[in-house]
Parts: structure tokens; C-alpha cells; sequence
């Protein structure tokens, strides 16, 4: 059972790793064309520069 999670802890941060350089991706390509992220948080819609996150 220890190598099954062991398996398992490494395949999530393979896919996490994977998630992250994919956003980061998306952020370059937006921020190069001057776009915005647009979310809902509580009901409210906010809207992000991608510049604005490349900055932090």
C-alpha cells in the first residue's frame, strides 16, 4: 500500500506541476495581447489584467 501512495503523491504533483506551467503559459499569451482573466467570486464578477499577474 506504501508504493500505491507513494505512486499516487507523485502523479498529483506531476499533474499540479503540469497545471501550473499551463497557467503560467496562459498568463504570457494574455498578457501579450493585453487580456483580461474574468472570475465570479460570491456572486460578483472581477475582471484581472493578465500584466497585472505577471507583476507578482
Amino acid at each position: 500500500m506504501e508504493k500505491e501512495q507513494i505512486y499516487f503523491e507523485e502523479l498529483r504533483n506531476k499533474i499540479v506541476k503540469g497545471m501550473n506551467l499551463a497557467f503560467d503559459k496562459l498568463v504570457i499569451e494574455k498578457a501579450a495581447k493585453d487580456q483580461e482573466f474574468v472570475f465570479s467570486k460570491d456572486g460578483k464578477i472581477y475582471t484581472v489584467k493578465a500584466k497585472d499577474l505577471l507583476k507578482k
